[in-house]
């Protein structure tokens, strides 16, 4: 139970070598610091990296903790004891705490809680000293702190360290058993009951029988409160209490797309002689998850997952809110996305609650970037249960991910031979970071939440007969290490299981116009050019492979430019994807959705989260009752014929009767060479139906435009391809 959270007078120095927590009063070097926060938002710090040391003077409010201190340093009856805790919620990335001269102990990973009973050490006045370690992994291929996408990523400005206490430092207090954590999970539900596991880290100072009681209050809905109870013999010391329980009557979450996300509130009591020991509150929700064959089923029922990639919602991640966090998922939300790719880090605990009430699916990536050195093993299998121990009870969590690409990848912009060719033998051929760290690391989760599919490293390739892929990132027409789309037509054919799941594909673009002139001059030069490739992950060589954005006239035309490219790029996937709707694709993630930092990046919202005309069209490449045509992405030449068949798609729970496509195919001079108008029935979640083919012998050179819309339906969708043709 919350007892004081420690916010002021705080203190940070930068240190070569710690101290082992010797800092005399008076010694100078110390600055004004701000908790939670990173070091590099303080003035003077801006580009540090290493070792710090924190300092906060606090006193204990008498009126809220002389009788529980007096209780625990005097008491004989321990079963009268208060305990009181330190709890450091998270850290980048090793600490270790000193209060009042007391050693507590080294910690380390910056997602994970540190909770240390500190009942004999608290005084009416304390000095809390907390020694930090974040520095940059110099080796980005045998990289040693599992922090992901923090140390090492094309998406962050290259420079920056994410070190500091990065979430709330508090002192809490209990009776002589702990609750340090609880976990919910639901085995098995419908509409009459659900069978739970409950999942207790407890510490007891006292051998004692308890009582647990779990109070389930409905959030979302009208309904009585549940309260069931179980009794359980408790021995000193830490240890973990696990069981079943049956809800009655459950109301179920389901994804905002598929029903209505209902939540409870869960109240956890610990008991000792009826007496409350301990308690915690959970945001719970009943739901199962499945993979079949890289199909999606939410409660049973079978559904298309489209989303995208979350980053950091911001690179200083302390400085996520719960209103930012709600933000980015409303703007998921109204771009048909029902499932988010936490993309190789562990993020903010408001975005879980966030997601939660959004009723927005998350892929959870353990924060496994790239490679790593083979030492890290034992730690990453604690981390990785830890991981799924913390956040367990979020309904929103679908899929547990050990590991993004586990490949040589030093550098994303580097596409030189060498480079690629070590790429191509990690992804090919035996990576211990795949084969033997991630193949562990699966394990290890499976064993702690048998409800969640877990997926051993994402991006891995689907080799017939030789090794079956997990999802798959498809960057053709981007990086050359993929190729070009003729490339992905060929891939799309002749490999048509790395289609069942894409979690990764897109190309690069500007901002709008008025954010872009937040980080970047009007007119760009040659050093312009390199400085948002060194700070802002502008990859202007790869860019420059597929669209000629130097010889644009302004920098508004490049931005233009790049976002069309962008445009056509998505589609191109999302059409393909959506017309191997089950057969075999169950999931179309493109990246990125958001800017962590001022950027040119994949995302279709900037870092002032607005959008792109690139978040707009992949709206409607999104919508839930959609119109397509598919066609080889190329130019054309005169008398050459060309097959335009037209496509619609129901993704939705409900069907329409009275659908209407209309399609119009205009020459260069925008004169009419083909006008329909068809009747469709959609449905419920049907598959793809080819509604009619139009035929094209272009007689000149110049543009043609396809334009399809599709009316009488919930989310009606206009849209035009253009078709180039030459002499």
């Amino acid at each position: 139970m919350l007892l004081q959270t420690l916010t002021d007078h705080w203190e940070i120095r930068p240190l070569a070598v710690f101290r082992n927590g010797i800092y005399p009063r008076g010694e100078k070097g110390w600055l004004p610091a701000h908790v939670p926060a990173h070091w590099q938002q303080l003035p003077g710090l801006e580009e540090h990296a290493g070792k710090v040391v924190y300092r906060c003077q606090f006193a204990c409010d008498p009126r809220r903790t002389t009788e529980a201190l007096a209780l625990a340093h005097t008491s004989v009856d321990r079963r009268q004891t208060s305990r009181i805790w330190l709890r450091l919620n998270g850290i980048f990335y090793y600490s270790r705490p000193y209060l009042n001269g007391v050693d507590l102990g080294a910690h380390e990973g910056y997602f994970i809680p540190n909770e240390i009973e500190v009942s004999d050490i608290l005084q009416a006045e304390n000095t809390l000293l907390v020694e930090v370690d974040c520095p940059d992994e110099r080796n980005k291929l045998d990289k040693t702190m599992i922090t992901g996408v923090f140390s090492h990523w094309d998406c962050f400005d290259p420079r920056a360290n994410p070190g500091g206490i990065w979430l709330p430092v508090e002192l809490h207090t209990s009776g002589p058993a702990r609750l340090h954590h609880a976990r919910l999970l639901t085995l098995a539900c419908d509409e009459r009951a659900a069978q739970l596991r409950f999942d207790l880290d407890v510490d007891s100072a006292i051998e004692a029988q308890a009582t647990l009681r779990l109070h389930f209050v409905p959030r979302t809905f009208s309904g009585e409160t549940q309260v069931i109870e179980q009794r359980r013999m408790l021995r000193r010391g830490r240890q973990e209490l696990s069981g079943l329980l049956k809800l009655r009557d459950p109301r179920l979450w389901w994804t905002h797309d598929l029903g209505q996300p209902d939540l409870y509130d869960v109240a956890i009591e610990l008991l000792l002689d009826e007496q409350l020991s301990d308690a915690q509150r959970i945001t719970f929700g009943v739901r199962t998850f499945d993979l079949r064959n890289w199909i999606p089923h939410l409660n049973g029922v079978r559904f298309l997952v489209k989303g995208n990639n979350y980053p950091p919602g911001d690179m200083r991640i302390a400085t996520m809110t719960p209103e930012r966090s709600a933000r980015d998922l409303e703007l998921a939300r109204a771009c048909h996305m029902n499932l988010l790719r936490v993309h190789a880090h562990v993020d903010h605990p408001a975005f879980y609650e966030a997601a939660n009430v959004a009723g927005i699916l998350l892929w959870q990536d353990f924060p496994l970037q790239w490679l790593y050195a083979r030492h890290i093993l034992p730690e990453a299998r604690r981390q990785a249960r830890h991981m799924v121990r913390l956040l367990g009870s979020h309904p929103c969590i679908g899929v547990w991910c050990m590991h993004n690409e586990p490949v040589v990848i030093e550098d994303t912009a580097d596409e030189s031979l060498l480079s690629r060719l070590r790429t191509y033998w990690t992804a090919f051929g035996f990576s211990w970071n795949r084969d033997v760290l991630d193949t562990q690391l699966k394990e290890v989760v499976e064993q702690e939440d048998p409800t969640r599919p877990a997926v051993r490293s994402s991006g891995e390739v689907d080799i017939p007969y030789v090794r079956k892929g997990t999802d798959a990132h498809v960057y053709f027409g981007w990086y050359r290490n993929y190729g070009t789309l003729d490339d992905a037509e060929v891939m799309h054919k002749r490999f048509p299981a790395n289609m069942a799941f894409v979690t990764e594909f897109g190309a690069q673009s500007f901002p709008n116009l008025e954010s872009a002139l937040k980080f970047m001059p009007p007119c760009l030069s040659a050093a312009d050019v390199e400085h948002l490739k060194e700070r802002h992950s502008f990859q202007a060589d790869i860019m420059s492979n597929w669209i000629a954005w130097r010889e644009a006239k302004s920098l508004a035309e490049m931005i233009d430019m790049s976002q069309d490219y962008q445009i056509f790029i998505n589609r191109y996937y999302i059409d393909r994807l959506r017309a191997h709707k089950y057969r075999p694709t169950g999931g179309i993630v493109p990246f990125l959705f958001v800017d962590p930092y001022p950027a040119i990046l994949w995302s279709v919202v900037d870092y002032w989260r607005v959008p792109k005309r690139s978040y707009y069209a992949l709206q409607a490449a999104f919508s839930p009752q959609y119109a397509f045509c598919l066609y080889p992405p190329r130019t054309y030449t005169i008398g050459e014929a060309l097959q335009l068949p037209l496509f619609v798609v129901n993704d939705a729970r409900r069907s329409f009767q009275d659908a209407i496509l209309e399609a119009r195919l205009c020459d260069p001079t925008g004169q009419t060479l083909a006008d329909v108008r068809r009747r469709v029935e959609l449905a419920a979640d049907c598959l793809p139906i080819e509604a009619d083919r139009l035929r094209l012998t272009p007689a000149r050179a110049g543009r043609y435009a396809l334009e399809l819309a599709l009316s009488g339906v919930e989310h009606p969708v206009r849209q035009v391809y253009e078709i180039a043709v030459r002499k």
